[in-house]
């Protein structure tokens, strides 16, 4: 399956969550690009496991963007400049 929106929709619908409520196309941007600092500035496999933090993050209660910013935030200065 290479449709990225039939395969979101496929988990969302097996899980019971509602993709385009909880994983709207800017939280999508915004969350790719977060994960591609982690990736090129900690190290690649720290991209899963920090997606899974930030999502039990958001399921207890922290919004998408305020979860992303602490762990942006987290990174060097010098990888959110680029």
């Amino acid at each position: 399956m290479t449709d990225v929106d039939a395969w979101l929709s496929e988990v969302g619908l097996a899980l019971g969550v509602p993709v385009p409520e909880v994983l709207p196309q800017d939280v999508r941007e915004e969350l790719l690009g977060l994960t591609g600092e982690v990736a090129h500035n900690v190290v690649r496999i720290a991209v899963p496991w920090t997606s899974y933090l930030l999502g039990v993050a958001v399921g207890r209660g922290a919004s998408p963007q305020e979860a992303m910013r602490i762990v942006s935030g987290l990174l060097s200065p010098s990888a959110t400049d680029e």
